[in-house]
Order: structure tokens, then C-alpha cells, then sequence
């Protein structure tokens, strides 16, 4: 971890805090129509759940010029949530709102978590929570079902355990939930969510750690989170938070930068800690905290054809690079799938109607994936070249975010696989369909270990 970056003004800001027993922690950058709901859902939660606890929330804002900062201030008063909760707490809640410092020149969601740590382990917190700042679903009773784990049950790292549209999270149904669970034996199904609760100890032991990188300090955080509570041991569980209603992304065209972020990170974690992942075999689940939640999470069109398209543009400039990163196999079947997809994709443009990118606004995504039925991307393949990416990134010879730029547009090939053949499921069926794959991450994690301990990648 850098060495402590925090402002005069933000160690004052501590001196004056002192201690406290739970915190929640808001990153932020230009949430002002948002914020407001989650600082009360926040501040009613530990009214309501821990009125004996001294409190403490803390904004990290990026600097925001829509006034995010200046809501965080101004949400209503504590009188306020604590006439409507009928609650009168022992200690009165500190609201701080900062300007983190960005870490070696890069700002982002992991620099701001970094400062959140930092305040947590100066004040010397038992448990922090840290909730996503343009929730829609929040409610108090997170702040409970984050921090219980921790103060009730003895738990380290409480991940969340949602109830998302089938086409929602979709680097966390096609990587980051497979790999994990393969090579660390834990089924944690929302290693990324962004809402989460961390005792003290884990805190500290974050900022002990060496291996901070510039895609940690922006959204590979919580994967680099999640993958060091389980390499340092620590007791992890889940909590059934229900529907997460937030700023949903189509994977098309808004996700990969953070793809690139959150996937270069795990690699480079799997490629650094084989001593935690080589003797693993199977899986087992994780604890989940909480009543199951019967909730249907609101839906999300994604743009079918334009992943398809973005798989087929990726085969005429990164060919080469494919093979570098692949084995030959693999980089065949790859090419292969690309022009497929890129025959189909401008057959169900025609088919369609569609003239240019204006048009699949009015298209929904059902049509798209019928006009797309016959493309299949197979599991088994998907999971080769993930794990041809952990050989790749060992042997050092392409630069990590060389690697995991070519990835993306494969990526896109095999999210638009997963819309196309669930398209007529429920998010319930479409979820069987996400554990099929980790699944197969799970069966073909020895054509990985085999490579590994038979020294590829090993650079010359």
C-alpha cells in the first residue's frame, strides 16, 4: 500500500473525529440527484441497528462540481431520522464529507476507498461499510445485514448478495464470479458488488499490503478486496441485500474501461498468489446472512448486435495479438467465432432495419437476440481463454493491459452469447445458466494447473 497520502486539512478532520466504534463510507463523484437517498438510508440504518455505537459517515467525493458534496451536508438533520424511527441513539452521528488525494497522480473509486481506510483505522472502527453512492435501493437495514457479520458473528469481509436483471453485472457472471470460485474454492457471487462491510483488522491488513496498483486505485478495488480477504485467511461471507437498483451499464458500450480495471487486477493477483489457488479443487459455498429477498430487479436492454460486431471488429486488428495470448486452439476457435459473428451481426442489421447506431433504440433487445439465435460461444472455450490470460500474464512477455484490452471485445462476443441463448429465461433460469459456466471454470481449472506447475508462461 503507498504510503499515507491524507491532507492537513483531512488528518484535522480525524484529531477532531477521535474514534469510533462503525463507519460508513460513500465514494463519490458527481452523485448530487443520488446521494442525498443513501446518506439518510445510511444515517437511519445506524440509528436503527447500532444506537449504542458511536458513529461516524464519511463522503470520499472526487471532487464533484454538481454540489454532491454540498447534499451530503445539507440531507436532513438527525432530529429528523430519529422522530421517524422513534429511536434516540447514545452518541450523535458525525457527518464528514473530503476531497480525497488521488495516489501517485491517479484518482478513482479505489483511491477514495484508500482514504476511507485510512479515516477507519485512524479512528480505530470495529466494522466499515462501504455503500455505492448512486443507489437507488438502499435502505437501512444494509447497513445492518453489512456490519452484523462483523460485530455479532466474528466475520472479516461481508460481500453483497444481490438479486440482479439477468443482463446486469455482466464481468461478474462471466469472470470475476467464475475465477474466483475456481481458484479460491469460495462461491462468492458478487465479488465486485461495491457495497460491503470490513472489520478493523481487514482494514489494517489492506493497508499493509504491497501490491497496489493504478487499476486498483480506480475500479479494480473490489476485486483486489475480495481476492486479499482470501488470501490473507480471512472469515468471509455474504449478505442478502436484495434487488440493487443503481445506474445499470450496457456492456456494449459502457463497461470496458472498467473491464480492463477489474480483470488486469485479478490476473495479476492469480498470477501473483498460485501458492493460495494451485491445491484448491472444487468449491464451497459461502455463508449468506439475511432473509432471501422475493424481488424482481428492474430489466436492462443491451445492445445484442453491437457486441456481436465488437467481437468481429476486434478480429481484424488484434489477430495477432490473440495468438500471442492464446493457445493455437483457442486463437482458431476465437477467429473463427469472429467471423461468425460478424456475418450475423450485419445479417440482423438488415433483417432489422438498422442504418446506424440511432436505430437499436428502437429495437428492443428480444428482437435483436431472435435475429442473432444462431451465434453460440461455448462455456468451455470462454473459460480456456481466461485461463490462457493467468499463463499469459505470468509469462510477462505482453503487457498486462495489452492482454486484457485484446480480451475485451471477446468478452463482448460472450456476453452477447449469454443474452442471445437467455433470452426467453427468467433472471431466475438465466442465474442456473451463470453457475453452469462456473462451473465448467471449475472443471477445467486442472488445464490451468497443469500448465502452471509444467512451467508455461514461466518467462525465459
Amino acid at each position: 500500500m503507498p504510503a499515507t497520502t491524507l491532507t492537513p486539512a483531512i488528518r484535522e478532520e480525524i484529531g477532531r473525529l477521535g474514534r469510533a466504534d462503525i463507519m460508513v463510507g460513500i465514494p463519490s463523484f458527481k452523485n448530487a440527484a443520488t446521494i442525498g437517498y443513501v446518506v439518510r438510508a445510511a444515517h437511519a440504518g445506524l440509528v436503527q441497528y447500532f444506537p449504542d455505537l458511536k458513529p461516524v459517515l464519511v463522503n470520499s467525493d472526487a471532487g464533484s462540481p454538481d454540489g454532491t458534496q454540498r447534499v451530503v451536508v445539507e440531507t436532513e438533520p438527525p432530529d429528523y431520522v430519529e422522530s421517524i424511527l422513534l429511536v434516540r441513539p447514545t452518541n450523535r452521528l458525525d457527518r464528514v464529507t473530503i476531497t480525497y488525494p488521488e495516489i501517485e497522480g491517479v484518482g478513482g473509486k479505489g483511491a477514495a476507498l484508500r482514504t476511507i481506510f485510512e479515516i477507519a483505522d485512524a479512528l480505530q472502527v470495529q466494522a466499515l461499510v462501504v455503500v455505492d453512492s448512486d443507489l437507488r435501493s438502499i435502505v437501512p437495514e444494509w447497513i445492518e445485514l453489512l456490519a452484523g457479520p462483523i460485530l455479532k458473528g466474528g466475520y472479516d469481509y461481508v460481500a453483497p448478495l444481490y438479486a440482479r436483471y439477468k443482463y446486469d453485472g455482466t464481468i461478474t457472471n462471466t469472470v470475476t464470479y467464475p475465477l474466483t470460485r475456481a481458484l479460491y474454492g469460495h462461491r462468492i457471487r458478487q465479488p465486485i458488488g461495491g457495497d460491503f462491510g470490513v472489520s478493523g483488522d481487514l482494514v489494517r491488513h489492506y493497508l499493509e499490503l504491497e501490491d497496489w496498483t493504478d487499476d486498483i486505485s480506480k475500479f479494480g478495488i473490489d476485486i483486489w478486496m475480495t481476492t486479499s480477504a482470501l488470501t490473507g485467511g480471512f472469515a468471509v461471507c455474504q449478505a442478502r441485500l436484495g434487488a440493487k437498483v443503481h445506474d445499470p451499464k450496457d456492456p456494449g458500450s459502457d463497461l470496458g474501461p472498467m473491464f480492463r480495471q477489474v480483470v488486469g487486477t485479478i490476473l495479476r493477483l492469480a498470477a501473483a498468489h498460485p501458492d493460495s489457488w494451485l491445491s484448491i479443487r472444487g468449491s464451497h459455498d459461502v455463508p449468506a446472512y439475511g432473509f432471501e429477498r422475493i424481488i424482481d430487479p428492474p430489466p436492462l436492454e443491451v445492445n445484442a448486435i453491437r457486441l456481436l460486431a465488437e467481437l468481429h471488429g476486434g478480429s481484424l486488428t488484434l489477430a495477432d495479438t490473440w495468438r500471442r495470448m492464446l493457445t493455437p486452439d483457442n486463437a482458431e476457435a476465437v477467429l473463427v467465432l469472429a467471423k461468425e459473428a460478424g456475418r450475423l451481426a450485419d445479417a440482423a442489421a438488415a433483417r432489422l432495419g438498422l442504418g446506424g447506431e440511432g436505430d437499436t433504440a428502437r429495437v428492443s433487445t428480444l428482437d435483436m437476440a431472435e435475429a442473432l439465435a444462431a451465434f453460440h460461444f461455448p462455456d468451455d472455450l470462454w473459460a480456456r481463454i481466461v485461463y490462457d490470460l493467468v499463463i499469459a500474464v505470468r509469462r510477462g512477455d505482453v503487457p498486462v493491459e495489452q492482454l486484457v484490452a485484446a480480451l475485451v471485445p471477446v468478452y463482448f462476443g460472450r456476453v452477447g452469447s449469454f443474452v442471445i441463448e437467455n433470452r426467453h429465461l427468467t433472471t431466475a433460469d438465466a442465474e442456473e445458466r451463470v453457475e453452469r459456466q462456473a462451473r465448467e471454470f471449475e472443471l477445467l481449472k486442472p488445464y490451468l494447473v497443469e500448465r502452471w506447475t509444467a512451467g508455461e508462461g514461466v518467462p525465459a
